[in-house]
């Protein structure tokens, strides 16, 4: 049987060894540790943050070591997971179809779409769960045109004890990540590699091909060699190991920039509701309730109990404009980019207007991002193959450095579409 290693193990990854192993012996690399959810009291350590001891963002990884984070050149936090799951585990479980940048270059996923329904449970069964708050909270955002819609989840909401914390991580596995696609692989036959970093690819120029896999596996090195080689490191990852392989990769990075605006509302009680639960669809930007974690520890402004933090995300459909070198991301917000951010901190404060809150009690979070991708996007040229000419021909790429454009929403469900059109590809062609 022939060999595939698969660089990676969040959503992209997980699928895609999902979907070749049997067709190959697959083995996955992953940078990380086994994932292990966040077992500190929010609230015990916001006690702490009158002591200034959480004065940067980047140690949030002392309290959460699967979670990383890194500034940009702008000082834009960036916030990725290194972990058996990737950033699915961070995620909120929230499944988005949001393929029109696919549809618009003829890539059309509606069987992938189709499979993935049939293979993880879809749901919208919270709303019967939500406070009268954020009842209350969808009705002013109704009344002001925005046309909310609940969020359909990857969740099993008769294990969901509505803790507030999908995004540090599901104690009760209530929330679908892809440490259950990589389960699945396993059980198939597939080996999973931890704390196993791939440097870069050795390429046999005469073959066109990818020859040897250079990593640092618990602190020495070591060769790996596939007769196929998917990449699914991340939009930040993917990027760094294809450049230092001597790739060149586009200066069109897009990072989805997540701002919260925040305001003073007396037993909302955030730490104990599904995140987002909601969103709304505006031009170039979603917005949706969400519990910001990160602002809470670190920013300054944020120094209300959990309790009592009304909280709404901004999420940008941001330009293709940055880059991801080695340990340094290069990323700034154009004009465009911080007129809509602009116009959606805006629409934000109507609706808090809308719940009665006053211009005083609101305040704003700590710019971060943790969507990047964009970087080796596909054209139309590649609709078929999935196949960028500059890489070797047995070496595919198969997370959101391929996406075209920003798509300011939740990627997990798209990115898994497309990952399993990839692999019906991979198995037809190598």
């Amino acid at each position: 049987m022939k060999k595939a290693i698969v660089i990676g193990s969040g959503a992209g990854g997980a699928m895609m060894a999902k979907e070749l192993q049997g067709h190959f012996q697959v083995t996955i690399l992953e940078a990380g540790s086994e994932f292990e959810p966040f077992s500190f009291s929010v609230n015990n350590l916001g006690k702490l943050r009158k002591t200034g001891m959480f004065f940067d963002e980047r140690m949030i990884s002392l309290l959460f070591p699967a979670m990383r984070v890194q500034k940009a050149s702008s000082d834009m936090i960036m916030v990725h997971g290194e972990c058996t799951g990737g950033t699915t585990t961070l995620a909120t479980g929230s499944a988005l179809r949001y393929d029109d940048d696919l549809i618009k270059i003829g890539i059309h996923l509606d069987d992938e779409f189709e499979e993935l329904s049939q293979e993880i449970p879809l749901s919208t069964d919270h709303q019967q769960y939500w406070s009268t708050q954020i009842k209350e909270l969808f009705e002013a955002c109704e009344q002001l045109g925005f046309n909310p819609a609940p969020t359909t989840k990857l969740i099993d909401f008769k294990r969901c004890v509505r803790c507030g914390h999908c995004v540090l991580g599901c104690q009760t596995g209530a929330k679908w990540d892809s440490r259950q696609l990589l389960s699945e692989s396993i059980d198939k036959g597939a080996i999973l590699k931890t704390n196993c970093k791939v440097t870069k690819l050795g390429i046999d120029y005469h073959t066109n091909t990818v020859d040897t896999i250079y990593v640092k596996e618990h602190g020495k090195q070591n060769k790996y060699h596939a007769d196929l080689i998917v990449l699914a490191a991340g939009g930040f990852g993917t990027p760094v190991i294809l450049e230092n392989s001597g790739i060149e990769c586009d200066s069109s990075l897009f990072v989805d920039p997540v701002l919260c605006v925040a305001a003073h509302y007396p037993g909302i009680a955030a730490n104990h509701q599904i995140s987002m639960p909601f969103l709304m669809q505006r031009d170039g930007y979603m917005l949706s309730p969400y519990m910001d974690y990160l602002s809470y520890f670190f920013n300054k402004s944020w120094r209300l109990p959990t309790k009592d933090i009304l909280s709404m995300m901004i999420k940008l459909s941001d330009s293709s404009f940055g880059a991801s070198h080695n340990k340094v991301i290069e990323k700034e917000l154009t004009s465009k980019d911080q007129e809509k951010l602009k116009s959606a901190v805006s629409d934000c404060k109507a609706i808090f207007s809308k719940m009665g809150i006053k211009q005083e009690d609101i305040f704003l979070g700590t710019l971060n991002a943790g969507h990047p991708g964009g970087m080796l996007p596909l054209t139309s040229a590649e609709s078929e193959s999935f196949h960028n000419q500059r890489l070797p021909k047995n070496l595919y790429v198969a997370d959101a450095t391929i996406l075209p454009h920003s798509m300011g929403n939740p990627p997990i469900w798209t990115i898994m579409a497309l990952s399993k059109r990839i692999a019906k590809v991979c198995i037809e062609t190598i």
